[in-house]
Order: C-alpha cells, then structure tokens, then sequence
C-alpha cells in the first residue's frame, strides 16, 4: 500500500511548527502536540523512527535542524514515506540552492506550500522529479548566499516531459559523437578457513553506464545470466549456445527500465537519462570466480617467537593483472621486532594496526608470491593469554575481470534518425570483504 498520509509536518528543533499539509480529514489538527508530548518531550527521537499513538502513526526523520513529520493513520508502507522524504528534500535543494534548514524554509514559505500540493495528492506521492517540476514551477527559491546558482538549459516540450512515462530525459539532445559507456563494477566478498574451505562467498556487483546520445534513443542489453538466455531460446525456437551463464539474485534496476518487458522477455531494454547513472544492482552466490588463493602458516616458536609464511596465488588469466594488492597479515600486540622476505612488492610491520602489510603494485594472473617473516615478541611477566587470530585481509583490483563471469552479450542502440553509435564495455573486479583465517 502506498504512503497515503494524512498529514505532513515540518518542525525545527523545539518542536515549533515551521510549515505543514494535511491532506486528509481523518486526522485532527492538533496531531503535532501528540508528537511534541510523546516523542521529543521523552527524548525518544533516536529510539525508532516509527511511533504509534493512538490510532495514528508517526514516521519522522530529521535532516539538518528540521524534523519531518508524516502521520498515517492506516497500514502505510514506512520505506515508501521514508523515500518520499528523501525525494522531496532533494527537490527542495534544488530550489534552495543546496540548502535545506530551518531559515530555507522560512524564505521559501509560498514555494513549498506550492511544491507540497504537486508532489503530493490526497496523501499519495507524486512526480518529485526536479527537471519537471521546474518545468512549470518556475519560481525561484530564496538560495543562501553561499550556494551557486546551477546552470540551466531550458526544456523544449514541456507538456511532454510533465505527462510522458519519460520523466527522467528531456527531448532535443544533440551529440556529434553518440557514445555509451557500460562499466561492471563487482566486488567479492569471502571467508575462508585456515584449511582452505569457503565458509561464505559472494558477489555484488553494479551496472555503471554513461550515455551521450542524441534524441530519444531506445536502448537494450543482453547478459549472460541464465533465465535470460533460456527465454530467448524459447522465442526464438533453438537451443541455447554453449557457453557460461549465471544466475542473478536480488536484481534491483533504475527507474528507466522497462519491467514489463523485463518480466516477459528477461530483457533489459530502457530509454537512457542523459549522462552518468546507474543501470541495476545484483548479487550473486554460486559459482564465483575467485581471483585470488591465500596460503597461510603460522608458528608460535615459544613465546617470544613467531613464523608467518603467506603464499598468494592469483586464478585469473594469464593475460591479465591486478593492481593495488595489499595483505593485511596480523601480529599479536607485543610485537617487538619484524624482519621480511617477499617475491615480490614491499612489506611492512604496522603497528597501529598490529600487522604486517605486504603491497604488490602489479600482480600478474596465474603466478604466485611468497612473503616470510620473523616475529620478535615482547615477554611479559603475566599470564599469558592465548592469540586470537584475526583473520588475513585483502585488497585488490582486477581490471577486465569479473568474479562473477557476468559478460555483456550485446548492447543494441535504436533512434528513429538512424545515427550510429560507439559502445565501451569495462569490467573491474575489486575485495569487498575478502578475509582468510588463519
């Protein structure tokens, strides 16, 4: 069920009402003395964000020294009014001139009193989309004096852009050079045993695309991921080409993705917004690549001594490399005295963190390195407690790699005037939480 709220309130820090809606009647007026009484008198404003009083609900959140209020008072949808917020203060930032606090909203009392009946119709959100809004809310907010007024270009159509399912493009762009960048950007999170075994893994990874294309182009990408390929066998007749595919989980996408045709085809088909944005976000669990094999032996030689053997094998192809690795190999605190022996790269006792941190600037794919170090202890006179070991982290980045195996099959550009169109693939694999016991 979407937000419909009954009212909306904006408070500054001693609970005096700055400006307010209500957009429904079943809700007295006097709503915000339930909220002054019962939630910013008992200091409970950063135990929950959702309070019930009564037969009412409260969905509050503050931004800089202003407190947002929304009361329900039926079964809302909490993650939809928070967004509501989020949205709605971004569009007051645009007109404010990136400022939004309790003096924005007393220069600008008209003007938000006339955003708040266009965003919002009977306790139901609407279009908060800046570049339309302003199409025909022209009026300019009181900016603060240190905000710089952004440039503008002025929106041909506007009839168009306010009641097309185009919102978030504006028509009459003109490029001499029609270019699309797609970047898949993935990062691997592990855990693994002393003895080898993955105890967790995955993957999350996003699309980046930047797209400098003239008029109103239609866009559709095809990925390696298994649903998909399977329902484009099943229109097209013909068993699907060999080759590694992959099954996607959590799949989130931008507003500009057709979900329909999603839905029946499994094909990601969009009309781009004009520049830098991201296209999907997605998770995946089974079958993950890893880039890299950590090898670690660790001797306690008595109790002033130790000997840390780490050995680091790259999996990925010969071909390529990564770049900015960095070991993190922990020490107990009474580290005294290290000395090293590496392959390759720079080591380094760190003692604000308690590790040994080995750097590799370049790692080439398929070969190893070693690192082997002598640890000096400090002998206490206490009783001695036993080291837990932290576990190794790593932090890497492999270009033209995904741990994944996601691959972009094709990336097809239609536009009614037929222009062509150069398209740029990039992939890069980097550690998320990428941890060895040792």
């Amino acid at each position: 069920m979407p937000v419909a709220a009954s009212a909306i309130y904006f408070l500054n820090l001693r609970g005096d009402v700055l400006i307010n809606r209500l957009y429904r009647d079943d809700v007295g007026g006097n709503m915000v003395d339930a909220f002054r009484m019962h939630i910013m008198q008992t200091k409970e404003l950063g135990t929950c964000p959702v309070r019930q009083i009564g037969g009412c609900s409260f969905l509050y959140m503050r931004i800089s020294n202003v407190y947002i209020v929304i009361v329900v008072s039926s079964n809302a949808n909490v993650a939809c009014a928070f967004k509501f917020v989020v949205e709605a203060v971004s569009l007051f930032k645009s007109y404010f001139g990136g400022a939004f606090d309790e003096d924005a909203i007393r220069n600008n009392f008209v003007l938000i009193y006339e955003l708040l009946d266009e965003i919002m119709d009977f306790g139901y959100p609407q279009n908060l989309s800046p570049e339309i809004l302003k199409l025909y809310i022209t009026q300019e907010g009181v900016r603060s004096p240190f905000s710089s007024k952004p440039s503008e270009r002025p929106v041909p159509n506007a009839t168009l852009q306010v009641t097309g399912a185009v919102g978030w493009r504006r028509e009459g762009l003109v490029y001499k050079k029609n270019e699309v960048f797609l970047d898949i950007v993935e990062s691997v999170n592990l855990l693994m045993s002393s003895k080898g075994s993955v105890l967790r893994c995955d993957v999350t990874g996003k699309i980046l695309m930047k797209c400098f294309l003239s008029g109103m182009p239609d866009l559709k990408l095809g990925l390696n991921d298994k649903i998909g390929l399977e329902k484009e066998s099943q229109m097209k007749s013909r068993p699907t080409k060999s080759g590694k595919t992959i099954e996607l989980d959590d799949v989130t996408f931008h507003q500009c993705v057709n979900l329909t045709r999603f839905n029946s085809e499994k094909t990601v088909s969009f009309v781009p917004p004009d520049g830098e944005f991201e296209l999907m976000k997605y998770r995946i669990t089974e079958g993950v690549n890893l880039p890299f094999r950590v090898l670690p032996t660790i001797k306690e030689l008595g109790r002033t001594r130790m000997e840390v053997n780490v050995k680091v094998k790259s999996v990925f192809g010969a071909k390529m490399f990564a770049l900015g690795v960095v070991v993190k190999v922990p020490v107990p605190k009474q580290t005294a005295k290290t000395s090293f022996q590496v392959t390759s790269g720079r080591a380094k006792y760190n003692a604000s963190i308690d590790s040994i941190v080995w750097k590799i600037r370049k790692f080439p794919g398929q070969t190893e390195s070693t690192m082997s170090a002598e640890i000096e202890l400090i002998s206490t006179m206490g009783e001695k407690k036993s080291w837990t070991r932290p576990p190794i982290q790593m932090e890497f980045q492999v270009p033209m790699f995904t741990a994944s195996g996601l691959r972009v099959r094709f990336l097809k550009v239609w536009e009614k005037s037929g222009y062509n169109t150069v398209e740029w693939v990039r992939y890069i694999t980097k550690a998320g939480s990428y941890e060895i016991r040792c």
